[in-house]
């Protein structure tokens, strides 16, 4: 590859022995779990059954990645709406994403697994809008045409904290409404107040469009620590962005996964994408946030990040990698500037800091030795250093020494190998 300005690194390596590191797991004993996400949504509609009219057109939403059991869940909630004499249909309710175009956006589902085959009813996609009203301060509140124009929408989406915001509602039913069923116009008008009012003009675009009366209710997925189904719960209209999700979310922030220390020197993380979490890394899981007017996490405290791959599941949107301090060349293939640059500017202030990217180094060792030098650790034999394959799967960690000693005297955390070197011959070695 030709690296163009880049060029000028090849071959830039900091000195140094990085640490060998020994896998280990955290115990997650006793997590809700549903055993049927199929069975547990159909369950979850019968709350819906009075409602449904003989042959009405229900549009199903789906567009959120790094949901484990979205497709099950969407083809069981299409069968059970055929089933009760309706005709369902899905939309696609990504905001801008797919590089806010209908084709992109029906891709991005085919790469979530959401296919008329697989969930067995047709996908009608448009990037087209009808504003529903407005909020307080005149700003337009969008409505995906075709939901719009249907005799329902039921909403799917998981239940979990946001990674830009923290308030009474955050990432789930009304998010979908508001942004994800906002297209790329609705989705832009809502950040363009700025990531600190994004949460109450969510909740105000949402009851918007909830009190149009098409709303027939939302599908909420919760997940545990480990992104497997908790609950399938059915959130009826008057709940959306309402007290029902709102205690929903609270049920998600006690169960999401989380890194076993509150403080690192360096965390590698694999692989970064929009599957994995729509920061590309989850906020609440790295303790970075980086939003201009969006107070910090407390814990935990990361002196440096690398990452060094981008999902192939993010066709090249790699918003959130200015999350990360250093990075491998690799990446710079792989990234697909329209797509990143829509996103961020869509997402305004929460893409101004997260669309830059980190120091580009050749390989991954060069990547892992940079942010030690940078870390602020001067002896290695202490070095507090973490690697995970995302942050879906912060229970799973290689750890040096440092990080050994204290796991080995923790009841929650297990050894589950022996000590092998990060790196082979430059690139990140096999788990």
């Amino acid at each position: 590859m030709d690296w163009g300005p880049f060029e000028a690194v090849r071959g830039l390596r900091p000195a140094g022995v990085i640490p060998q590191v020994t896998p280990i797991r955290r115990l997650l004993p006793d997590l809700p779990s549903v055993a049927d996400p199929a069975v547990a949504t159909q369950a979850a509609l019968e709350a819906l059954r009075a409602q449904i009219q003989p042959g009405a057109r229900i549009a199903v939403t789906a567009g959120s990645r790094g949901i484990h059991d979205l497709v099950p869940v969407v083809r069981a909630a299409v069968a059970w709406l055929a089933a009760a004499g309706a005709d369902p249909f899905v939309v696609p309710a990504m905001g801008s994403h797919g590089g806010a175009t209908a084709d992109g956006q029906r891709e991005m589902l085919a790469g979530l697994g959401i296919t008329p085959e697989s969930v067995g009813c047709p996908i009608e996609a448009t990037m087209d809008t009808v504003v529903m009203g407005k909020l307080d301060d005149s700003t337009p509140v969008h409505h995906d045409a075709i939901a719009a124009a249907a005799d329902g929408v039921l909403l799917i989406n998981r239940i979990k904290p946001h990674t830009d915001f923290h308030g009474p509602i955050e990432s789930g039913l009304a998010k979908i409404l508001a942004i994800g069923l906002g297209n790329h116009a609705g989705a832009a008008a809502l950040h363009a107040g700025g990531i600190p009012s994004l949460g109450g003009a969510i909740e105000a675009a949402a009851r918007v469009v909830v009190a149009q009366g098409k709303i027939l209710g939302g599908l909420g997925i919760l997940e545990n620590a480990l992104e497997r189904t908790a609950a399938v719960e059915f959130v009826p209209a008057d709940g959306i962005a309402g007290a029902a999700e709102h205690a929903l979310l609270q049920r998600a922030g006690s169960l999401l996964g989380r890194l076993p220390f509150d403080e690192l020197d360096v965390l590698v993380v694999d692989e970064l994408g929009k599957d994995k979490s729509g920061a590309g890394m989850d906020t609440n899981v790295i303790g970075r946030c980086w939003v201009h007017g969006i107070p910090e996490f407390e814990s935990p405290s990361i002196a440096a990040i690398s990452v060094h791959s981008l999902s192939e599941a993010s066709h090249g949107n790699a918003s959130g990698l200015g999350l990360a301090d250093v990075m491998p060349a690799r990446i710079l293939e792989q990234i697909d500037l329209q797509a990143s640059y829509v996103n961020a500017l869509t997402s305004g202030a929460g893409g101004a800091r997260r669309s830059r990217l980190p120091m580009v180094m050749e390989d991954d060792e060069a990547a892992v030795l940079a942010a030690i030098t940078m870390c602020g650790r001067r002896d290695w034999t202490d070095l507090r250093l973490a690697r995970i394959k995302d942050t879906l799967s912060p229970h799973e960690l290689l750890v040096t020494p440092a990080l050994l000693d204290e796991a080995a005297d923790r009841f929650d955390l297990e050894i589950t190998g022996a000590a092998c070197d990060l790196t082979v011959d430059g690139e990140l070695a096999a788990w």
